[in-house]
């Protein structure tokens, strides 16, 4: 059997990245975890994009926090992983109002799959506001086929800190670039729009 030292390399390469994945993901909370293990902070993902221009980068937040808490320079879509029910109900318990799934969100995604080019092998970076949708979004689309699928573990606002504001990392808080406005190319458009 011959292995070329460019697919044994690729192997070592592959094996240091599942050993450390798998670091990364005992450290993590449970709601931050994926089937897949992979995860990058959200520098490390503009890195990627640096190194990788074929990855792509999807803000999976809802309308409202795009719309009024910005977005990242060099996104290539928004496709909200959940949405504001209607009516805004308010949910008590959580002290926030209520998202649920969007029943678009796959429709979306395979649609600006599709316009991409995308495939299985295809790297996908998701970020929502803290890592926790973005975890369940990156194991729904691994269970679509997708075998790239990578979680911004501290997305876009970050954690918390002790006094309860997100403002220990994540996008905004690492210093990168952002803005308000909302480029029409990377707009989320829903069947019912």
């Amino acid at each position: 059997m011959h292995i070329s030292l460019r697919s044994g390399l690729g192997a070592l390469c592959a094996l240091a990245v599942s050993a450390g994945a798998s670091l990364a993901n005992d450290a993590l909370p449970s709601k931050k975890r994926t089937a897949l293990g992979l995860y990058l902070t959200a520098t490390e993902a503009v890195e990627l994009r640096t190194r990788d221009p074929d990855a792509v980068l999807i803000d999976i937040r809802s309308r409202a926090e795009v719309a009024f808490v910005g977005v990242g320079e060099g996104i290539d879509k928004h496709i909200p992983y959940m949405i504001v029910e209607e009516g805004w109900q308010f949910d008590a318990e959580k002290g926030n109002y209520r998202l649920i799934p969007n029943p678009d969100f796959l429709v979306a995604f395979e649609a600006f799959a599709w316009d991409r080019g995308l495939d299985a092998e295809a790297t996908i970076l998701l970020m929502c506001r803290s890592g926790s949708r973005s975890a369940r979004a990156a194991n729904l689309l691994n269970q679509m086929g997708y075998r790239r699928v990578y979680s911004v573990i501290d997305g876009f606002e970050g954690d918390r800190g002790p006094s309860g504001v997100r403002d220990v990392n994540g996008w905004k808080n690492s210093g990168l670039r952002w803005s308000y406005r909302i480029p029409a190319e990377i707009a989320y458009r829903s069947r019912a729009d």
